[in-house]
């Protein structure tokens, strides 16, 4: 048995020792003729690693001849067929660059930007690289409007967009929890710009309704915790955001809610506006004191004069 399993490895081993020869010998060869043939043959093999080692070294000989154009536009692909979406895109868009006459020069534009989009993060991610594929497939869509790939670039943009989307709803939502922290601070205000900008940049979603809800229910928090000379203009803006609320979601689930918040806020404005009125009527008094006192002119007061020391 033990010598059976190892003339089954040695005649393993042979096996690929032999397969791995020739390209061995591939890259040590100087023949760039060989070396570009060989490359060729592995892509259409798909056998891209190996296409894209011999395309590295016959790349930069045969720049500037005519196999180069081919070659190039293998080579990206090379990469993208092995998942490498941010190299594929560079060498797509390079492509592009240097050969903008090309019969080749629409699809590699548009696989620059499809490489670009492949490799975007889902939502909960930083979106640069979705920003820049958005980028990308508008170039395509602005250089080649007549494109058979139009319709498939701008679902692209569509699917980009709802991540987006997605990825501000979830930092509007960051910034309400964070309001039930022991110290919200600004949080509130941070909270309301938030829930504005989102229903400002994304009017058709469908997370506008509760957002809109969520904008009533923090405005009235930051005005009952508002200092005092800025809580009468606070506390108004609960019926503003409600009044708006009411008027573009008449259906909503969350009406009923918004009545008791409307009703808090009321009270809480009624019951500041007599403390203000209090106040402004005891600072008057004060006021109205000082002047009287003023006006009665210093106090003249009989003092002894100190003993005279011997």
């Amino acid at each position: 048995m033990k010598h059976q399993l190892i003339r089954i490895f040695s005649l393993l081993l042979i096996v690929l020792i032999s397969s791995c020869g020739p390209f061995y010998k591939l890259e040590k060869s100087t023949n760039w003729e060989e070396l570009y043939e060989a490359a060729n043959k592995y892509y259409e093999a798909g056998e891209y690693n190996k296409a894209i080692i011999l395309y590295d070294k016959v790349l930069p000989i045969i720049r500037g001849s005519d196999k180069a154009e081919m070659a190039d536009f293998n080579y990206a692909y090379s990469h993208f067929r092995m998942k490498r979406y941010i190299e594929a895109a560079g060498y797509f868009n390079t492509f592009y660059q240097t050969y903008n006459r090309s019969p080749l020069a629409e699809e590699a534009l548009f696989m620059n930007s499809y490489a670009l989009y492949l490799d975007s993060p889902d939502f909960n991610l930083d979106q640069k690289s979705s920003k820049d594929a958005v980028n990308a497939i508008q170039l395509f869509i602005t250089r080649f409007p007549q494109s058979d790939s139009y319709e498939r670039a701008m679902t692209m943009i569509d699917d980009l967009q709802v991540r987006f989307e997605e990825k501000a709803y979830e930092e509007a939502i960051l910034y309400y929890k964070l309001t039930e922290g022991l110290y919200p601070g600004d949080f509130y205000r941070a909270c309301i710009i938030s829930f504005q900008n989102f229903a400002k940049n994304y009017p058709d979603s469908k997370y506008n309704e509760e957002l809109a809800f969520r904008l009533v229910e923090v405005s009235l928090a930051y005005g009952q915790r508002s200092i005092f000379d800025k809580k009468e203009e606070r506390l108004k803006r609960v019926a503003t955001f409600a009044d708006q609320f009411k008027r573009r979601f008449p259906e909503s689930k969350y009406i009923g809610a918004v009545e008791p918040l409307i009703k808090k806020a009321d009270v809480e404005l009624v019951a500041h506006m007599n403390s203000k009125k209090e106040y402004e009527e005891r600072l008057a008094k004060a006021r109205e004191a000082a002047a009287e006192e003023e006006a009665a002119g210093p106090s003249t007061e009989v003092t002894s004069a100190p003993p005279i020391e011997n």
